[in-house]
């Protein structure tokens, strides 16, 4: 494995197969230069903001793919992942929606905790609002609203992604 340095030293170990070691595991590395990562950032923070949330997921992907440093790595797949949330909420996956909103909140929370850059999202406003709807989803899985019966889904409403000012 080689080492592609990054401005702030957070670079992954690059394999020869063209993956990085994220997380323990190899993940996909398709390198992309900063302005085509950023353009696909905007297209996928654009797309979750239009409710497109399956849209959202793929235009996110090559900017989660196309570089090595692992805070940008982990902020981005945190976003791919909720917005994989709410495609389970619109197909009234309880358990869907909640396996992919811890899976989001553990990868903000890294990213955070990585000092990776934020670029201008209201992080910890969107931690908060998961863990909303986290608690929600307990809830109405405790009285079994989420395995049938009337429709769980208006009571937990999508999570916006809200800009500092």
């Amino acid at each position: 494995m080689t080492r592609r340095p990054e401005a702030d030293g957070g670079s992954a170990p690059v394999a020869r197969d063209g993956t990085v070691l994220q997380g323990g595991r190899r993940k996909a590395f398709r390198p992309l230069a900063e302005p085509d990562r950023l353009r696909a950032f905007a297209a996928g923070l654009a797309a979750y903001d239009h409710g497109e949330w399956f849209e959202a997921h793929e235009l996110l992907e090559p900017a989660w793919m196309g570089t090595d440093d692992l805070p940008e790595r982990e902020l981005v797949q945190g976003l791919i992942k909720l917005a994989a949330a709410h495609v389970h909420r619109q197909r009234g996956n309880a358990r869907g929606m909640r396996k992919n909103l811890v899976g989001a909140r553990e990868r903000i929370v890294t990213a955070v905790a990585s000092g990776a850059d934020d670029h201008g999202l209201d992080l910890a406003a969107l931690l908060a609002s998961i863990d909303d709807r986290l608690d929600r989803l307990e809830r109405l899985e405790r009285v079994g609203t989420t395995a049938g019966g009337p429709d769980w889904r208006p009571a937990i409403q999508p999570i916006p992604i809200e800009r500092r000012s």
